[in-house]
This record gives structure tokens, sequence and C-alpha cells, in this order.
């Protein structure tokens, strides 16, 4: 018996790994080569798309299409309708294949807002923020908060993902922040 859930109406191709704990909630299709950790949620009507790579505590909302190209690391948080994309130039008539699509990687606790676009061939830094709606077409630095059309750099964001203030410290848990070497680095 799995140790994790799939729903009635959901479909698990061959070749797939799920780990320990996850729940794959109604019309979900899980397609070959897909790895997913443990202890992930996946809400309604996704699709896991070949050789995407999921790590472990992963919460995907209702209505995301997760593409071949795309890696997420552990604690990701993908909110509902996010998109990724993972051809910058496609055509129908001239699809190019495994080969032909450009990279993503979401990095550790990173949050994606509901309807918020990601353009492939980018990297979002640990404990970043995708506001809702949002265009991403860079790369977005570790606990940037971004926000618009296209996504521009608007604060930062704690590790707990509360905004931080401008002294850089967040109004929740206290934690205290400084910028070093052009990176956001917590003060211990």
């Amino acid at each position: 018996m799995a140790d994790y859930f799939v729903h009635e109406s959901s479909y698990i191709d061959d070749g797939v790994e799920i780990g320990k704990g996850t729940k794959i909630w109604h019309f979900c299709h899980i397609q070959t080569g897909a790895v997913i950790g443990e202890n992930c949620s996946f809400g309604q009507n996704v699709n896991v798309s070949n050789n995407v790579k999921i790590g472990n505590g992963v919460k995907v909302q209702n209505n995301v299409s997760l593409y071949e190209g795309l890696e997420l690391e552990d604690y990701v948080f993908c909110g509902p309708s996010c998109v990724f994309t993972n051809d910058l130039t496609p055509r129908a008539q001239y699809p190019k294949g495994h080969a032909g699509y450009k990279k993503t990687i979401v990095r550790s606790n990173a949050t994606i807002g509901a309807n918020a676009t990601i353009v492939c061939g980018h990297e979002l830094g640990e404990y970043c923020t995708i506001a809702a709606g949002a265009v991403v077409t860079k790369n977005v630095p570790a606990h940037a908060l971004m926000a618009g059309v296209p996504a521009r750099q608007i604060g930062w964001v704690c590790e707990c993902g509360q905004v931080l203030d401008k002294e850089l410290c967040c109004p929740d848990c206290n934690r205290k922040y400084e910028m070093k070497d052009d990176k956001l680095s917590e003060v211990k």
C-alpha cells in the first residue's frame, strides 16, 4: 500500500516517484519521470509534467501546471493558477521538445502568489515572495519581494514571510537583517 494519498480522479503515470505523506487531490496528472518529495500537497487540477523535480513540503494550489524544465526546492508555495513557462519562443508548428526547454529553479521556501507568471530560464532565490499577478522576467534575489508587470523588487521579506520594515527588521518575529555583499543576511 502506498504511503501517500492520490484521489481516485487523478492519474499517476508509470515511472513516477512520490514521497511519503504527499497528498494529490482531484483531477491531477503526474507524468512519467516526475520526482515528488515527502509531505507535499497538490490541489485540484494540478499537472506535473515529465521529469519535473519537486522537493519536500511543497504546496501547489489549484490549477497549476508544472512544466518540464522546472525544479521546485523544499517548502516552495505555488499559489492558485500561477504559471510557469518552459519555452521563450514557442510555435505550435515548430515544437522544440525537451532539449529546447529552458530550466527554471525555484529555491527553498519561495512563495509565488496567485496568477503570477514565471518566465522560464530564471532562478527565484530562497525566501523570495512573488506578488499575485506579477510577471517575473529575470532572476530574483533571495528574500526579495517582487510585484508588477514586469515584476520589479519593491522590498524585502523575512524568513517567516512578513515584509521587512525600512530598518530590515521583521515586525512579526523580530528577526533583523543587513545588506552584506549585495545580499540580505540575517543578523545573528
